[in-house]
């Protein structure tokens, strides 16, 4: 059988234990049918493979850059693998920069690693995954004293579709709705339990549970 990337990723992240079913109580307090524990990703292997799909994303959704900047620090290697992976599977070159946690006053200076930033500059922030929408109002004053770039989007491994505590929209409309900039996903949550339906990942016995989560706490 032949699977869309975004099918594939699924199973990547069941085959690699960060996407489980069960029950599980989230930092939200929500108690929630499935977890996503990106702390398992911790091989080369598997950051090559995430490259590609998180390469594959950018090239579905048509987005145009130069630079991807990826936040310290879950960002770095995600950033790196995308590039790497950009240039092998589709023939693109992207610069790629980094973050300090504090700007570096010898030597090049400066807050970033890597790309050194300028006005106009297309880039796409590159993360792991967006709860808060934290890491982006972190990144962004840093990117503003850097240049006057062009964010065209983020891309993230997994949209939840939940709703905030405070809010009927998800980090990922919230991002929209306060910074302008599109967020894409590799996957969303309808995703996930498609890919239960199809068989394409087991776990059927936890659709009621997916169903249920999702009419309570899926966003609008």
């Amino acid at each position: 059988m032949s699977y869309t990337y975004k099918q594939e990723f699924i199973r990547f992240m069941v085959s690699n234990g960060v996407l489980k079913f069960g029950e599980f109580t989230l930092k939200s307090g929500r108690i929630a049918p499935y977890f996503i524990n990106t702390g398992n990703y911790k091989t080369g292997k598997q950051l090559a493979k995430l490259g590609e799909y998180y390469a594959a994303c950018i090239e579905e959704n048509g987005l145009q850059a130069e630079t991807l900047v990826g936040p310290a620090y879950k960002g770095i290697p995600l950033s790196v693998a995308t590039a790497i992976a950009s240039f092998h599977q589709y023939g693109k070159e992207f610069n790629y920069c980094f973050d300090r946690k504090e700007a570096k006053d010898h030597g090049e200076g400066g807050l970033f690693v890597g790309q050194q930033l300028s006005d106009g500059e297309k880039v796409i922030i590159i993360e792991d995954v967006m709860t808060s929408g934290k890491a982006l109002r972190e990144i962004l004053p840093k990117l503003e004293a850097a240049a006057k770039v062009n964010v065209v989007g983020m891309i993230i491994s997994v949209d939840r579709q939940e709703k905030a505590l405070n809010s009927d929209l998800s980090a990922v409309s919230e991002a929209k709705k306060e910074f302008g900039i599109d967020v894409y996903s590799v996957v969303t949550m309808n995703d996930i339990i498609a890919a239960i339906e199809e068989g394409v990942v087991d776990g059927k016995e936890h659709l009621p549970a997916m169903y249920k989560y999702r009419e309570t706490y899926g966003a609008k």
